[in-house]
């Protein structure tokens, strides 16, 4: 077993890793502002490397691929990919959860790269994890309404004890790696600048998504012998428009997915 594995399923995390230079991790903080000029902010909208091209580039990189190849083995999709960015001096911040709590998944093969495209210190949020809190499988979590809470359903884990929490800060162009069941959040950014990262969510070709059939993926290494998922397609340009347009659909799926989890999984709740 490699290092980078053993780490990875003792702790449930492995960071840094360096996949790009500054000057690389700079011209794409470019194109993404450029971006956000003309359509609007990008905080948190899925599938987002279907229509950013240098998002697609990211998600693709051999060498995050290579340490995802060592995690989940050589047939790999990537089922989402989003920014999560906090204004600089905001109240903006991510409770306490578990990712794959409401992805509606059969399976728990699953991979979440962190990608630092500004760099996230513990002045600007970086995150933090609990060692091995993934070992303990699913927990309860509720639904707070926090107009703060950058998670769109506001998944809360209450009461967890931060005593052995550790932070992950990274330099623009790396990336921490996570497994689904690993609690982490992340605080406010008190910097004067931006804390942009992006999440990569990658799966095994043999999972499966439960609740619709539908949801779609991408396959960026090894052989799909199971099809399980639709067919997302890499975007055509800098800034895909059309692709755009069909995001927004598939966004529409994401959060119609994370509905019907939240009846089966939360046991309480503060939504009306």
């Amino acid at each position: 077993m490699s290092q980078l594995k053993s780490s990875f399923e003792k702790n449930g995390f492995v960071s840094p890793i360096s996949i790009v230079d500054l000057e690389t991790a700079n011209s794409y903080r470019n194109i993404l502002e450029n971006v956000e000029q003309k359509i609007g902010h990008l905080n948190y909208r899925y599938k987002i490397h279907t229509a950013l091209d240098f998002v697609y580039k990211l998600a693709t990189n051999e060498r995050l691929l290579d340490k995802i190849e060592e995690l989940l083995g050589p047939n790999i999709l990537i089922y989402n990919a989003s920014f999560v960015i906090k204004e600089p001096n905001t109240k903006t911040h991510i409770s306490w959860h578990q990712d794959l709590t409401y992805w509606g998944f059969n399976d728990d093969k699953q991979v979440a790269a962190w990608v630092a495209i500004s760099d996230a210190s513990e002045e600007s949020g970086c995150m933090h994890m609990i060692p091995e809190s993934h070992k303990n499988g699913q927990i309860a979590h509720k639904f707070i309404a926090d107009k703060n809470n950058l998670l769109h359903h506001g998944q809360t884990i209450e009461n967890v004890s931060e005593d052995g929490a550790v932070s992950l800060p990274l330099r623009a162009g790396e990336a921490s790696l996570h497994h689904g069941w690993t609690m982490h959040t992340s605080y406010p950014n008190k910097s004067s600048d931006r804390r942009i990262g992006l999440n990569i969510n990658y799966i095994s070709t043999d999972m499966y998504q439960t609740q619709t059939n539908e949801d779609s993926a991408m396959l960026v290494r090894g052989i799909d012998n199971y099809n399980h998922f639709k067919s997302d397609s890499a975007p055509k340009f800098e800034f895909d428009e059309q692709a755009w347009i069909k995001l927004q659909v598939k966004e529409n799926l994401i959060h119609q997915t994370y509905n019907k989890m939240k009846k089966n999984k939360v046991v309480s709740s503060d939504f009306k």
